[in-house]
């Protein structure tokens, strides 16, 4: 996934980076975005580390607010 090469130089914990993942792969999966779409995909990617910097940790939270978000 390309989410994991925006997370390996960042600073979180086991379980957050878990939450990341799910909330990555749902946001993708709901936005119709796929890994080899590397634009968007990165952009999803760094949202979600966007939020999970501001300390939120719960996926389906993160998956929200990225979704709303990236919506217009």
């Amino acid at each position: 996934m390309a989410v994991y090469r925006l997370f390996k130089n960042k600073a979180f914990e086991p379980e957050a980076i878990t939450a990341m993942t799910s909330a990555y792969a749902d946001v993708c999966r709901t936005l119709g975005v796929s890994d080899r779409d590397h634009r968007e995909a990165n952009v999803v990617a760094k949202k979600v580390i966007e939020f999970a910097q501001r300390g939120e940790r719960d996926a389906t939270r993160l998956r929200d607010s990225v979704l709303q978000a990236l919506r217009p």
